[in-house]
């Protein structure tokens, strides 16, 4: 019997030539071996695939067929991985040192966590990006994906990333574990990659997650948030409406019921 990996490391690819070579030998020089390597390529034109396939190590595996963008080259990857954690990689990215993936493995505490998350580091944040984050952080900030480990258990709660949301599906998708009551997620103070300037992610824009931000944090706060904070992200997502002349009276008497049953439920504890 085959033993699965512990690791799946996924890799969306496209055209990448000048950068794959890098980005997999900071795979293949790392101290902790237990992992196997996904490239999802959408039929690169360049020479991308001679340099994957260059690599004569059987735990990376290259899949060539055409996708639809990033997210849905990674959801591929999700369902491709044999491991208990996943981790997705940039093709213009790598790992920031020989003993990356050896700190998070094998730190004492790991196993007691869904989600593990450090930091990257890159000439775009002029430097090592961002440190721990909090509820209202991740409102006006995103955690890299380059920077996050997940127990693939997470998926199955959450599920994967979705595909409306072209630059920041995984904005939308951190919010949901990060907000969720089930999930244990850390962060440790480790740089986990090198994240390159000049990405998709970094050069788009997305105005459909933009019009959805406020709307998937209420959703997925409201067990968490207080009535007042609760109350202002409403009113931000009424606003949005409004900006963009769509009817919000429909959402608007969600809310009112919704308020009700917190107010019924506030009610029954005080007394």
């Amino acid at each position: 019997m085959i033993k699965k990996p512990y690791l799946s490391i996924i890799i969306p690819s496209y055209n990448c030539d000048l950068t794959l070579k890098k980005c997999l030998d900071s795979i293949v020089k790392q101290t902790f071996i237990d992992y196997e390597v996904l490239i999802l390529d959408n039929k690169s034109k360049d020479n991308t695939l001679s340099i994957a396939r260059s690599f004569k190590d059987n735990r990376i595996k290259i899949f060539s067929e055409t996708d639809s963008g990033i997210y849905d080259a990674m959801n591929k990857g999700i369902h491709l991985a044999e491991g208990d954690w996943l981790y997705f990689l940039g093709s213009d990215d790598s790992f920031y040192e020989e003993t990356t993936l050896e700190k998070i493995f094998e730190w004492k505490d790991f196993k007691k966590y869904d989600v593990v998350y450090g930091n990257v580091s890159s000439p775009r944040f002029n430097g090592v990006y961002a440190g721990k984050f909090t509820y209202l952080r991740l409102e006006n900030q995103n955690i890299c994906h380059q920077a996050i480990f997940f127990n693939r258990k997470v998926f199955r709660i959450i599920g994967i990333f979705q595909l409306k949301y072209k630059v920041h599906a995984d904005w939308d998708h951190n919010i949901k574990w990060f907000y969720h009551s089930k999930i244990k997620h850390v962060y440790l103070n480790i740089i986990i990659a090198n994240y390159a300037d000049g990405g998709f992610s970094s050069t788009q824009a997305d105005d459909t997650f933009n019009s959805d931000k406020f709307k998937i944090i209420f959703k997925s706060g409201k067990k968490i948030f207080t009535l007042s904070k609760l109350i202002s992200l409403s009113t931000k997502i009424i606003e949005i409406y409004k900006e963009q002349n769509k009817n919000y009276h429909r959402f608007y008497y969600q809310l009112v019921r919704f308020y009700l049953r917190k107010l019924r439920t506030i009610k029954k504890k005080e007394n």
